[in-house]
C-alpha cells in the first residue's frame, strides 16, 4: 500500500514540473506571438502551416520540429507565433501526430501570386519552367529537387534549332545549381547566370552559422548528399567544391533584363549580353533584384545591398540605407565591431514593422555613441572616401568606406507576366 502512495507521489511529482514548465514556455510563445503582431511580422512570406484547432491536441511535437521556431503551443494549440520567419519547412505537418496541419501559400489578409507550373515546373508558356523559391518552394532539399526533374524534363525536348543553348538558368540558388549539374549530366549545351557575385542564392545571405539544411537532397554527378543538419557556411563550402569538381560554370554580376520568343526559340537579354535558347528556367528567389538608391556612385564596388560579415567592416566607416528589420540588424552588428562608425539612413521619420528586439539594441548602440541614426534623410550621392547625406536641414557629407543598402526588392512578377506567364493569387490555399 505504501508503495502505491509513493507512485502516486512520483506520479504528482512529474506532472507538477511538466504543467509548470509547459506554462513557462507557453508565456514566452504568447510573448513571441504578441511581438510579432505588433511589429507587424505575423504574415507568412510563403509556404506556411495552417493549424485545425478542433484536431490539434496541443502535444507540442510541430513546434519541436521546426527549425525556425516559427510555430507554438498557445492555450493549449499549436499556433504559427513567428509568421515571418517561417520558411515552408514542412517539418511539422509530418510531426503533428493527429494530421491537424496543411500547408497552404498565402493567408486571408495577404494574398502570394504563384506561377502557374505543371508536373514538370513547365509554365503555360511552353519552353519555360519554374523551380525552387519562384515557385514557392524555398525549402533547400525541395527546390534542388525541383531543379534536377526540370531539367530532365527539358532533356526529353531539348533537339532540333537553331538556338545555340538548349536551355538557360537563371539563378544560382539550390535550384539553379542542381539544375545545372543536370544539364552536365544530360550533355545538354547550357547557360547559367547570376546576377549576385556569389553562388547559394538566399542562403548565401543567412546569418552567420545558421542551420541550412535539415534533409538528405539528391544531386545530379553526385548522388545523395546526406546533410542532416548543416550550418550554412559548410553547405556553401560543400556547394564550391562541387563546382570546382564538376566544372559547373557559373556567369556571375549578370542580371536577366528580357526573355523573348524569336524564330522558335527563346531570347535572354542580360546586362552582358543575349542567348538564344530551346528553353529556359527560371530558379530567381522571390525576394527579386535589390532595390537600388538610383544616385550618383551607386555603381562603385564599396556599394552592396546585404550583410553577409560585420567582422569585415571592422574600423570602417560605414552607412546602413533602410527601415527594416534586415536594416537595424545591419547597424547593430557592425556597430559591435571594433572602431566602427555606422550611420543608418531612413527615409520615414519612424520604424515601422520592426522586432521590438531590435529596436532596443539600436536604442543601446546609440546611447553608448556607436552608432547615429538620421532618420527623414536620404542618400544624394557616393563618392570614393565619402557620402553625401540629405536631411532637412540640407546636404551634408561624411568620411565613408563601404554603403549598405537594405531597401528590399523589386520581386520579378512584372517581368515574368510580360513575358505571358500566368500567376494564381493563393489566399490560404492549400
Amino acid at each position: 500500500m505504501n508503495y502505491l502512495y509513493l507512485y502516486a507521489a512520483v506520479l504528482l511529482l512529474v506532472m507538477a514540473f511538466y504543467v509548470r514548465r509547459r506554462k513557462r514556455v507557453e508565456t514566452a510563445e504568447v510573448a513571441v506571438l504578441q511581438e510579432s503582431v505588433e511589429a507587424g511580422l505575423a504574415e507568412p512570406p510563403s509556404l506556411h502551416p495552417v493549424v485545425d484547432p478542433l484536431k490539434c491536441m496541443g502535444s507540442g511535437a510541430c513546434a519541436r520540429s521546426c527549425p525556425e521556431g516559427a510555430l507554438g503551443v498557445v492555450n493549449g494549440k499549436a499556433v504559427l507565433i513567428n509568421g515571418a520567419h517561417c520558411i515552408g519547412h514542412g517539418a511539422c505537418r509530418d510531426a503533428c501526430p493527429v494530421e491537424a496541419i496543411s500547408l497552404v501559400f498565402g493567408t486571408e489578409k495577404r494574398g502570394i501570386d504563384i506561377p502557374n507550373i505543371s508536373a514538370e515546373f513547365e509554365t503555360n508558356v511552353p519552353g519555360i519552367f519554374i523551380a525552387g523559391e519562384l515557385g514557392g518552394m524555398g525549402l533547400i532539399r525541395k527546390a534542388a529537387e525541383q531543379g534536377r526533374k526540370a531539367m530532365d524534363a527539358i532533356k526529353k525536348r531539348s533537339s532540333g534549332g537553331a538556338a545555340e543553348f538548349d536551355v538557360v538558368v537563371v539563378g544560382c540558388g539550390p535550384a539553379g545549381l542542381s539544375a545545372g549539374l543536370s544539364a552536365i549530366a544530360h550533355k545538354l549545351k547550357y547557360k547559367l547566370i547570376e546576377q549576385e557575385d556569389s553562388l547559394g542564392g538566399a542562403v548565401y545571405h543567412y546569418p552567420r552559422q545558421k542551420i541550412a539544411m535539415t534533409a538528405p537532397v539528391e544531386l545530379a554527378l553526385i548522388g545523395k548528399v546526406r546533410f542532416a543538419e548543416v550550418q550554412k557556411e559548410k553547405l556553401l563550402e560543400f556547394w564550391l567544391d562541387v563546382v570546382k569538381k564538376t566544372g559547373l560554370k557559373i556567369g556571375f554580376r549578370e542580371q536577366m533584363e528580357s526573355i523573348e520568343k524569336v524564330d522558335g526559340h527563346f531570347v535572354v537579354k542580360t546586362n552582358v549580353g543575349a542567348y538564344s535558347a530551346r528553353n529556359v528556367l527560371l530558379c530567381m528567389g522571390r525576394r527579386g533584384t535589390p532595390r537600388k538608391l538610383d544616385v550618383p556612385g551607386e555603381e562603385s564596388a564599396k556599394v552592396v545591398y546585404r550583410l553577409t560579415d560585420p567582422a569585415q567592416y571592422a574600423k570602417q566607416a560605414v552607412v546602413v540605407v533602410g527601415g527594416g528589420d534586415s536594416a537595424l540588424e545591419a547597424a547593430i552588428t557592425i556597430s559591435q565591431e571594433e572602431g566602427t562608425n555606422v550611420i543608418l539612413s531612413y527615409r520615414s521619420a519612424a520604424f515601422s514593422r520592426v522586432k521590438q528586439k531590435n529596436r532596443l539594441m539600436l536604442e543601446q548602440q546609440q546611447q553608448a555613441g556607436r552608432l547615429q541614426v538620421m532618420l527623414n534623410s536620404s542618400v544624394n550621392s557616393i563618392s570614393p572616401d565619402s557620402i553625401e547625406i540629405k536631411t532637412s536641414e540640407g546636404v551634408k557629407a561624411y568620411r565613408n568606406d563601404a554603403v549598405i543598402v537594405c531597401a528590399g526588392g523589386l520581386l520579378p512578377t512584372p517581368l515574368l507576366q510580360k513575358i505571358g506567364i500566368r500567376f494564381d493569387t493563393k489566399f490560404g490555399k492549400a
